[in-house]
């Protein structure tokens, strides 16, 4: 899938670029740190390419983060059997609270599913969303800049 949206990045015209970063960032599992990297290798800016992906994956967050908390307030008490995932996310929620998941969650999940789901155990909706961005950002700057320092090295070698 990623080479899937390098290809399609690359394949635009150079002024347009950005706008498949932006949509590569907005894809679970591929986030700002993928989609800096696609950014990256199709000859974008760093800092252009971590900023459209910063974008992409903050916009997609955000959707679903305030669709969650309209569905938790609407449906709140809701019973059901939780997922194991749900269950091991709900423990690191309880253990590390919303700056601990938002940061190392997307070690493990997307931060789509980290945010939704710390909204739906009743985390503080502004709070998730700071500390979200804030990890976005973050783990996007790392992995541009690991790109463009591979990309250099590649250049120089």
């Amino acid at each position: 899938m990623i080479d899937a949206l390098q290809d399609f990045t690359s394949s635009l015209p150079p002024l347009l670029q950005w706008l498949g970063v932006v949509a590569a960032g907005a894809v679970p599992f591929v986030e700002s740190y993928f989609g800096s990297v696609i950014g990256v290798l199709a000859g974008l800016d760093p800092v252009v390419a971590v900023g459209a992906a910063v974008v992409g994956n903050v916009a997609s967050m955000l959707a679903l983060v305030l669709g969650a908390h309209g569905l938790r307030r609407r449906f709140a008490g809701d019973a059901g059997e939780p997922s194991a995932k749900r269950l091991r996310l709900r423990r690191a929620f309880d253990k590390y609270g919303v700056a601990g998941v938002s940061l190392l969650g997307q070690t493990i999940l997307p931060s789509q599913i980290t945010a939704t789901a710390m909204v739906s155990f009743g985390a503080d909706r502004n709070a998730v969303i700071r500390w979200q961005i804030l990890s976005i950002v973050l783990w996007g700057i790392a992995f541009g800049a690991l790109a463009a320092a591979g990309v250099n090295l590649l250049g120089a070698g």
